[in-house]
């Protein structure tokens, strides 16, 4: 009778059947003990929680913030992630620039070594016109620098990380993306696009790095409480989740520790919409 390896919650429950095959033994305080995560983005709701989420996991923090306005929150987590038992620190940089991205990295490695996880989370809407609004209310000028805030500098970011990912052979590269990306979304096609954007890197960088032992993926979101994006929705917005609520940040962090911890899932697009949509994408 075959006997099957059992995953639950982070833990491989190893089998007997086949005593010389190696397998992972993870648990809630050891699964990423001795790695290193960026996370970018990381005083909103989702970074926040995903860093809790990780440090549980034993995984040191790089905690992003974008502003001297951030720095409170970003204190406060890393005070937090640090009574968990692990290494963290907070890093303010300006992302909406490359050279903004390349002084992240290079604060990073100086303070705390060489990212193993790259989760960037960074973004921002620009300006809303929603699903009705017309395509000249976006002037080229924003629609280039919500690219380059929401992608450039996630492609950046991993186009720096990935070298030394490579050379260890194992790295995780992680992208917030949006339902937006897929559905239009309701901010505005500059916004939108620069989400759908980071799918073809996932595809991408997946494809080139999976045999290094680097995954790529992303999570698409729909809509999630507790984030600037999202601090007042309209009751027409609320209307478009099946499932009757927004989403929690814990709920996208429990995504992103998987794809964290698990290294067969690659060139993914995970959506994460309360029902939005009916399919990957």
């Amino acid at each position: 009778m075959t006997t099957f390896n059992l995953y639950i919650g982070y833990r491989f429950v190893a089998h007997h059947e086949y005593p010389n095959i190696q397998l992972p033994i993870m648990s809630e305080t050891n699964a990423l003990k001795g790695k290193l995560a960026l996370i970018t983005g990381c005083s909103g709701g989702i970074g926040q929680a995903s860093a809790r989420s990780l440090a549980r996991l034993g995984c040191s923090i790089a905690v992003h913030h974008s502003s001297s306005s951030s720095k409170p929150k970003a204190d406060a987590l890393v005070k937090e992630l640090t009574e968990l038992g692990v290494q963290a620190k907070p890093f303010q940089a300006d992302l909406s620039t490359y050279p903004g991205a390349d002084a992240l990295y290079q604060q990073v490695i100086s303070e705390l070594g060489h990212p193993d996880i790259l989760f960037s989370n960074h973004g921002a809407t620009g300006k809303v016109i929603g699903p009705n609004g017309n395509i000249e209310d976006i002037p080229v000028e924003m629609f280039e620098n919500i690219w380059r805030l929401n992608t450039g500098t996630s492609f950046r970011l991993a186009q720096l990380c990935i070298p030394h990912m490579e050379e260890q052979r194992w790295g995780r590269v992680i992208f917030t993306s949006s339902v937006a990306a897929g559905t239009g979304g309701v901010i505005g096609p500059h916004y939108a696009s620069s989400k759908s954007a980071l799918h073809g890197l996932v595809h991408w960088l997946s494809l080139r790095y999976a045999k290094s032992g680097i995954t790529a993926n992303a999570i698409a979101p729909a809509l999630i409480e507790d984030t600037a994006m999202m601090s007042n929705p309209t009751p027409e917005i609320r209307a478009k989740i099946p499932i009757g609520r927004l989403g929690k940040p814990d709920e996208i962090a429990s995504i992103v520790a998987l794809c964290a911890t698990n290294g067969y899932m690659t060139n993914k697009v995970i959506a994460a919409d309360g029902g939005w949509t009916s399919g990957g994408f």
